[in-house]
């Protein structure tokens, strides 16, 4: 059986939408590369991507002893969260909505030596 290690963020304050973007770039690379990725990156998701990714590390640190190395991340995705639905009064009488989105972030990483690139 794989090794894998998982953490999860929850209720960002972000749209999935420009999380998936971020979430894309680090698929599949090793952890500390997508750190230093992440690190200089100019999108504001990278932020939450990457303490999650960090999460998991820790995790697999604590659990395993596992260093961050040794991991890569095997599956990330940001799934839809709670919608705030909020909304100002416009011409006419009629009603503008505005929808404050949020998401979950799910980081699984898994060792290098067990199916890897």
């Amino acid at each position: 059986m794989d090794l894998q290690v998982r953490a999860v963020a929850k209720y960002i304050r972000m749209s999935p939408r420009k999380v998936k973007l971020v979430v894309d770039l680090v698929r599949g690379k090793q952890v500390a590369e997508a750190l230093t990725l992440l690190k200089y990156s100019t999108k504001a998701a990278a932020r939450p991507v990457a303490k999650a990714i960090q999460s998991a590390a820790a995790n697999a640190e604590d659990k395993f002893g596992l260093s961050p190395q040794e991991l890569y991340i095997a599956e990330i995705y940001a799934d839809e969260g709670p919608t705030y639905k909020r909304g100002r009064f416009g011409a006419r009488g009629r009603f503008k909505p505005i929808l404050k989105r949020s998401t979950h972030i799910t980081v699984v990483l898994g060792g290098l030596g067990q199916g890897s690139e």
